[in-house]
């Protein structure tokens, strides 16, 4: 039996919650929600397993050492004295990043540098060889958190942060990040059983993201490579095996999904990423302007999109989120839209009264997503009060 182990997986913020029932429905232990992060307990198959499967996660961590420090010195002992050996050869490479938060040290680059240099030295002064910097394609990434005087060196499982999914091949001027998109859609409450629309649906990143979440496939199939797997207990036979189990959980959808775009370069990006990922099958692809659109048939439509914010697009704001609101009350009776917007002026002028609003970041921006509630039967658009 392999032995299980503390982990950390980064997220978001206001992910948390979603990110942590993600990791009990995998099967993790000892489960807790931080900042932008859930710890947890697991074996080595489970470590693949959260990389492979787990939606709104950015990183998994494996923490390895923690220790106080009063100065630099001290820092660079600690490290120095650390069984390096352990995780990587002499002839290998690494690298390492580092989040602080400290009034000791202010310096991020500053501190990787130092941690560089006492793994390389200690290299050097026992085997006369030493590890090269390699900062695209590691043996070994370390990650170094800093929090006051405490610190916690983590092996990084992940390498690349996991919204780099692997179908995107072509992308817009303002794509969405994958994680994002995809706690957007599981936010919303949209479990697979109706129709679902993106009607700004850029290169197609939220249509993908939600295929994959009907459909129950991990959303990290196609990645070219985790860092675990140049780790000196890489387990290839155990990786296949997680992989395999991942796939036969997959399920049928039996709803549309629908993408609109008035950009045709869009669209075209957008048909492309939805073949890479093999989800053909479910999602349509059209070029229309939503504003001269129309809810085909009477059933239920589940709606999410990131409109533009004026901040890569200029566009008329005001007279832009006036045409969401009339569109949507006017035109999609029996939808509950939901879209996200870092612009908190521009939602004045939508002109409906969102029955939710979740707090959120969209990269260093404060966002908010809101829900609009359009019953059906009426064009004179009662919504949710």
């Amino acid at each position: 039996m392999e032995e299980n182990f503390n982990m950390l997986a980064k997220t978001l913020f206001g992910f948390e919650e979603l990110l942590a029932n993600e990791l009990t429905q995998l099967g993790a232990q000892d489960v807790k929600t931080g900042v932008r992060s859930v710890s947890f307990t697991g074996d080595k198959g489970f470590m693949y397993k959260a990389n492979l499967g787990l939606r709104t996660a950015i990183k998994i961590l494996k923490p390895i050492h923690s220790f106080t420090v009063n100065n630099e010195q001290d820092l660079y002992n600690k490290l120095y004295h650390m069984s390096w050996e352990q995780y990587v050869k002499p002839t290998g490479t690494i690298a390492v990043d580092a989040t602080i938060h400290s009034e000791l040290f202010t310096n991020s680059l500053y501190i990787a540098q130092k941690t560089k240099d006492a793994i390389v030295d200690k290299f050097r002064d026992t085997t006369g060889e030493r590890p090269n910097v390699d900062l695209k394609f590691p043996d070994l990434k370390v990650n170094v958190h800093i929090d006051r005087h405490q610190v916690t060196i983590s092996l990084d499982s992940s390498g690349d942060s996991l919204h780099k999914r692997g179908y995107k091949m072509a992308t817009n001027i303002a794509p969405i990040n994958e994680v994002l998109a995809a706690g957007l859609i599981m936010l919303s409450g949209w479990d697979g059983q109706t129709d679902f629309m993106d009607p700004m649906c850029g290169s197609g990143t939220m249509l993908i993201e939600a295929a994959m979440i009907a459909c129950n496939i991990p959303p990290n199939l196609m990645r070219k490579e985790f860092a675990f797997e140049r780790w000196n207990d890489w387990d290839v036979d155990l990786f296949e095996k997680i992989e395999e189990s991942l796939l036969k959980k997959t399920r049928d959808f039996h709803h549309k999904i629908i993408g609109y775009d008035k950009a045709p370069s869009a669209v075209a990006k957008a048909i492309e990423n939805v073949k890479n990922a093999q989800l053909d099958d479910f999602i349509e692809v059209k070029h229309e302007d939503f504003f001269k659109t129309q809810k085909g048939g009477d059933q239920k439509l589940h709606m999410v999109f990131n409109p533009p914010y004026g901040e890569r697009l200029d566009i008329d704001m005001e007279n832009f989120y006036k045409n969401i609101g009339d569109t949507l009350k006017q035109s999609y009776p029996g939808t509950d839209a939901w879209f996200i917007t870092s612009n908190l002026d521009a939602l004045k002028h939508v002109g409906l009264r969102p029955s939710r609003k979740i707090h959120l970041f969209n990269a260093k921006l404060e966002a908010r997503l809101v829900k609009y509630v359009m019953y059906e039967g009426s064009k004179k658009g009662k919504y949710m009060k």
